[in-house]
């Protein structure tokens, strides 16, 4: 037990000393990340980005306003849908690129897109680009973490620690991503839906039924 507790400790060290020497940067009044002191902030008509290098990885994270005539998406269904577009965008501006390992993920109350974007663009080694999206009806939120595959093996703990700093506050619940819960019709609308298909049915069948009978005389 006591070797068990003791290969423990240089991971928890790890871990503590990412967390000490990150620090939590405020994206806006909703959405909060950490990173290494030192951090680039760069603003531009639409977007801003703030990145810095890690001990082991680069670390970025977006804050992207949506364009304004942009429809609500009305259930989780639609906003799955929509993640998934949007991962295909980032896929294309990545050459010779290809999305593993995508799942669904959660910050607070509120669903994500975890994937890992693999690329080899001078055919030497190949680079990996941890993302997790995050939208909500305004605004998207996109954070990146990108490392060679030389240092696949070390990165785990400063990834982990990296994503999860994110950190929202109380006033981004689930309708900021869709607008209803629902995942199909109401039993109201399904019982008057059924209903009105029985009673055509029935008049169809007398009706049928009427002119197939033979007349008298």
């Amino acid at each position: 037990m006591k070797r068990i507790f003791l290969s423990i400790i240089p991971v928890l060290f790890a871990i503590t000393g990412f967390c000490q020497g990150l620090k939590p940067v405020k994206l806006d009044n909703d959405v909060t990340v950490s990173l290494f002191p030192g951090y680039q902030k760069k603003d531009t008509t639409n977007e801003s980005i703030y990145s810095v290098n890690g001990l082991y990885g680069f670390m970025i994270a977006i804050r992207e306003p949506n364009a304004k005539n942009n429809a609500p998406l009305k259930k989780a269904s639609d906003l799955n849908r929509a993640l998934k577009t949007y991962i295909k965008g980032i896929q294309a501006e990545v050459p010779n690129s290809a999305a593993e390992n995508v799942r669904d993920t959660t910050i607070g109350t509120l669903k994500a897109k975890v994937f890992t974007l693999a690329s080899n663009d001078d055919q030497s080694e190949v680079t990996y680009r941890n993302f997790l999206i995050l939208y909500t009806r305004d605004i998207t939120y996109t954070f990146e973490y990108v490392y060679p595959e030389s240092r696949v093996s070390i990165v785990k703990d400063e990834y982990k620690a990296f994503i999860s700093s994110i950190r929202i506050s109380g006033d981004l619940t689930w309708n900021e991503q869709y607008l209803s819960k629902a995942t199909g019709m109401s039993s109201i609308t399904k019982i008057e839906l059924f209903g009105g298909a029985a009673v055509a049915l029935v008049l169809l069948v007398v009706l049928v039924a009427k002119r197939r009978k033979p007349a008298l005389g």
